[in-house]
């Protein structure tokens, strides 16, 4: 055992698991695999916070395939629960986030649990989120000599460390992986003296105040300023069965789940420059690739266009919408319809990508500050929010482009902007 974790496999699996006499919560994982580095870390915490209340066992899936397969897990990560020896009725597999993730722990164990006693932390700048905007405004804000904290939901990353490889941020040498990106950022904001508090999910916020407040579930910060920078997460597919399937067959990450789709026939649906992107990822592992697009044209750009256009094992389905996801255990088919014509018909499918635009973490923030129709919240070139001393960052701004690059540029911009507010100098 190891921070609480209990590393076992096909033989250990019925005294690790089955004959526990604590509840259990078994994630599968795999090497490689950039959502399951991020959830590892994740799941190692919360053994350390939940650890008296529930075992916690990881399993190398590939290692142990035959045992994955007879609990039919086809992609990393997966978690299933057990308790008195059944597996309990929910599993949860790929981009695993952590105020999911902890409701379905403390939902096993049944409210055993008691609350920590509250901490107070005071502050000149608190960041909501730590990808690639909140590290940067970090990194500037804590440079000017401000007491500077991050607090993200899961661990810092965002999006971008569950990315495989980068191949456009400027000044890297050709491909970086993006779990590596993000560390060097993470490592570089901690040595200018920021403050991160990972596994921190806000309960309440209060900005209108001239000392602004976040609540956590353990903690109360106080802040003179406040940058959000809480991202964007993938939009869900609105087809029937998209949540049935989703996991076993509906996937949101090729770089993560490509790998299981060896010489099979996928479908991409999107038209942007991520669908395109991946389509043309999956053709190293599926024989064959087709991308579904609701309109006549792509949105990507013309290299990213005809890198797909051009490949032989890549195919187009235009003017089309998918409906329906059929199945049993595992999808096998999906139905899509003409959106011209209003043809429904259905095709064999072994795999479904989808990458249909992104949703802003902001729930959190209706009636505490002015978002937009989708979501989004509408910002100055300076960053600065409709309300004094709140600045937003990154793919949670309303704004065109969304790239790591320009994530990082509103973090820099938001990190010197809090900076003056503090100190008066606007």
């Amino acid at each position: 055992m190891a921070n609480g974790i209990i590393y076992s496999n096909s033989e250990k699996f019925e005294k690790d698991v089955l004959k526990c006499d604590l509840p259990v919560a078994v994630a599968f994982y795999s090497e490689d695999c950039p959502p399951c580095a991020s959830f590892i870390n994740m799941f190692k915490r919360s053994a350390e916070i939940y650890g008296e209340h529930m075992r916690f066992v990881m399993i190398h899936r590939q290692h142990n395939r035959q045992l994955a397969e007879s609990l039919n897990i086809k992609n990393s990560p997966t978690v299933l629960f057990f308790k008195d020896g059944e597996e309990q009725c929910f599993r949860m597999n790929g981009y695993i986030n952590n105020p999911e993730f902890k409701e379905a722990v403390e939902k096993v164990i049944g409210g055993e649990c008691k609350s920590k006693e509250r901490q107070k932390v005071y502050c000149d700048v608190l960041i909501l989120g730590g990808g690639p905007a909140g590290l940067s405004a970090a990194m500037y804000a804590s440079r000017a000599k401000l007491f500077t904290i991050v607090i993200d939901e899961g661990l810092t990353g965002g999006q971008v460390a569950t990315t495989y490889h980068v191949a456009n941020y400027p000044g890297t040498n050709g491909v970086v992986r993006g779990m590596d990106l993000m560390e060097n950022m993470k490592r570089q904001a901690l040595e200018f003296g920021a403050q991160i508090d990972e596994l921190k999910l806000i309960e309440d916020i209060d900005l209108e105040s001239e000392e602004k407040y976040v609540r956590t579930e353990d903690t109360d910060y106080y802040a003179k300023a406040v940058v959000i920078a809480t991202g964007a997460t993938p939009r869900k597919l609105p087809a029937e069965g998209e949540q049935e399937y989703r996991g076993r067959g509906v996937h949101y990450c090729a770089t993560c789940d490509g790998a299981l789709y060896q010489d099979a026939n996928v479908f991409v649906v999107g038209g942007g420059e991520a669908a395109l992107e991946e389509a043309v990822f999956l053709t190293r592992y599926a024989k064959h690739v087709t991308i579904i697009n609701r309109s006549d044209k792509f949105r990507a750009s013309r290299g990213t266009q005809d890198e797909a256009l051009k490949n032989p094992n890549i195919s187009i389905i235009w003017d089309s919408i998918v409906r329906k996801i059929n199945g049993d255990t595992f999808m096998k088919s999906i139905e899509i319809e003409n959106l011209k014509t209003n043809e429904i018909k259905e095709i064999e499918a072994d795999g479904l990508f989808v990458y249909i635009g992104t949703e802003p973490k902001t729930d959190f923030l209706k009636g505490k500050l002015i978002l937009n129709e989708n979501g989004y919240i509408d910002t100055d070139e300076n960053m600065k929010t409709n309300i004094s001393g709140v600045f937003a960052a990154g793919d949670v701004r309303n704004k065109t482009v969304r790239q790591i690059a320009t994530a990082v540029s509103d973090g820099v911009i938001a990190g010197i902007m809090a900076e003056r507010y503090i100190n008066g100098k606007q």
